[in-house]
């Protein structure tokens, strides 16, 4: 075939530079019936010199949430919608259902009265309440009664369900790892007969237990699994006053303020294999060094207003505004007055991996 016989040069190798590529094309093609590529293609874009994201940095202003999600509530009910959630679609990633490559959320709501049926599911959730008063969530028999700023954890495969006896509608951000499971296509979910589990302990009795500086005897020896915080509801009144006593003291990170990190008493760990969080405290006028790293993060506002700079765009916050920075990008946060913020990332995972990179 001509193709395959090209002429040569003097020296042996091809000649003409387009029968080199019309041989390349057709080798590819012959390949290609055999579902094979080459690497050579696509090393580049496989293999980057830094993080390649798809992600975008966005926000989310709670007064237009607010009532876009309260208007779902004449819509349809928790019990048909199982969970009455708005998805946080990351602008870039419209109909993915993710705000970050990794992580889903989305902003729950439960009426008075209602009630979330039990069930459980391989993803681990987040929940940071953002408005209301006095509903709960019931995990693996405690009822977690939760409280604006508190953040509640439901590990994977922890059964759990949502009510509420106030007289208020309850709001609160998720955030799941829904598509790293996915990514293992390792799902599973299950819905319970009975809509509320029964409850065996006592509200507040896991952050009692084991977030007070001692912990039950045996602990260890009843092979509690360490992979994940014991600890069902990490609330705000006993974790704002932490990060303003190290604002005091004067441990402020030139980057991230006076910040704690949620951890598990257990291990010190992460209190999610795949999701951290942490809560930062910033003083008035506080200008942040920019700093970068691997992972994306979700922030929330909890008090305050501000603006945080990623790689050129502003992000103007206030008082339960959602916004995200992708990996890798560039960010740093001012605060006009003092202000409190809560952020979720997977860096757990990545760390588990042995791939995750900060820099300024």
């Amino acid at each position: 075939m001509a193709v395959a016989t090209a002429r040569k040069s003097g020296n042996g190798k091809p000649g003409p530079k387009h029968n080199i590529e019309a041989m390349r094309q057709a080798y590819y093609q012959r390949i290609a019936k055999h579902h094979m590529t080459p690497l050579w293609t696509v090393m580049s874009s496989l293999i980057t010199e830094e993080p390649v994201t798809r992600c975008a940095p966005a926000i989310w202003h709670f007064n237009d949430v607010k009532a876009l999600v309260m208007e779902s509530g004449g819509l349809i009910s928790a019990e048909e919608a199982k969970r009455r959630v708005l998805i946080l679609e990351n602008p870039a990633l419209r109909g993915e259902s993710r705000v970050t490559n990794t992580l889903f959320a989305g902003i729950q709501m439960i009426l008075p009265g209602e009630v979330a049926p039990a069930h459980r599911h391989a993803p681990s959730a987040i929940r940071f309440v953002l408005d209301g008063e006095g509903a709960y969530t019931a995990v693996e028999g405690e009822k977690a009664l939760m409280s604006p700023g508190d953040f509640v954890i439901t590990a994977s495969w922890a059964p759990h369900d949502h009510g509420n006896s106030s007289k208020k509608p309850m709001l609160w951000l998720d955030v799941l790892d829904v598509p790293t499971v996915n990514f293992f296509e390792t799902s599973f979910a299950e819905d319970f007969d009975d809509p509320m589990q029964q409850t065996t302990r006592q509200n507040g009795d896991s952050l009692s237990f084991y977030g007070s500086g001692v912990l039950p005897d045996g602990t260890a020896a009843k092979n509690l699994a360490t992979n994940r915080t014991p600890i069902i509801n990490y609330t705000y009144a006993r974790t704002r006053p932490i990060t303003e006593r190290m604002l005091k003291a004067g441990e402020i990170d030139k980057c991230h303020g006076a910040r704690v990190r949620y951890a598990n008493p257990i291990t010190g760990g992460p209190v999610l294999p795949t999701m951290g969080a942490n809560l930062t405290m910033l003083p008035k006028g506080f200008r942040g060094e920019p700093y970068r790293s691997t992972d994306g993060a979700i922030f929330v506002c909890v008090e305050g207003e501000g603006t945080t700079d990623v790689d050129g765009e502003t992000l103007a916050w206030g008082q339960n505004d959602v916004f995200v920075v992708p990996p890798w990008k560039r960010y740093a946060h001012s605060a006009h007055k003092q202000s409190v913020l809560f952020s979720i990332s997977d860096r757990p995972a990545q760390e588990a991996l042995g791939i995750w990179r900060e820099g300024k």
